[in-house]
């Protein structure tokens, strides 16, 4: 086997995911891996899409617009136009992940205070209660 070329199980182990998703990412279109009789041989292109693809969704970018991401590296023409593109991704996505974050601190605060409400009127019924027995 060519050195650059790398087996399915080197992939899943070094990025610690499943052959399900890599064949997942190559029915999307994400991954073009070459193929020996039934097995799937991945070259540095592909675990650098890998990569891209695993950052993205850590980033919270759809599949979607992790490839058109990943179509803006491969592409070198328009290159201030892409970067471009890809900022004002960025910007949509940080956005996105502050109003999200927002909500779940406002989720956080309400818990809090129900919480807080639950345990005090706990408290009153175990002295109401404990008062009732003497």
């Amino acid at each position: 086997m060519n050195k650059h070329m790398i087996p399915i199980r080197q992939l899943t182990d070094e990025f610690g995911i499943t052959t399900r998703t890599l064949r997942f990412y190559e029915d999307q279109g994400l991954l073009t891996p070459e193929r020996n009789g039934r097995n799937r041989i991945f070259s540095e292109g592909d675990r650098t899409r890998l990569k891209l693809i695993l950052r993205g969704k850590r980033m919270g970018f759809t599949l979607a617009k992790i490839r058109v991401i990943i179509d803006m590296y491969e592409d070198k023409s328009g290159e201030l136009q892409q970067l471009n593109h890809l900022h004002k991704n960025i910007i949509e996505q940080r956005q996105s992940l502050m109003q999200k974050l927002a909500d779940i601190t406002q989720s956080l605060d309400e818990l809090g205070k129900v919480e807080k409400g639950c345990v005090d009127r706990m408290r009153e019924l175990q002295v109401t209660n404990t008062g009732d027995a003497t």
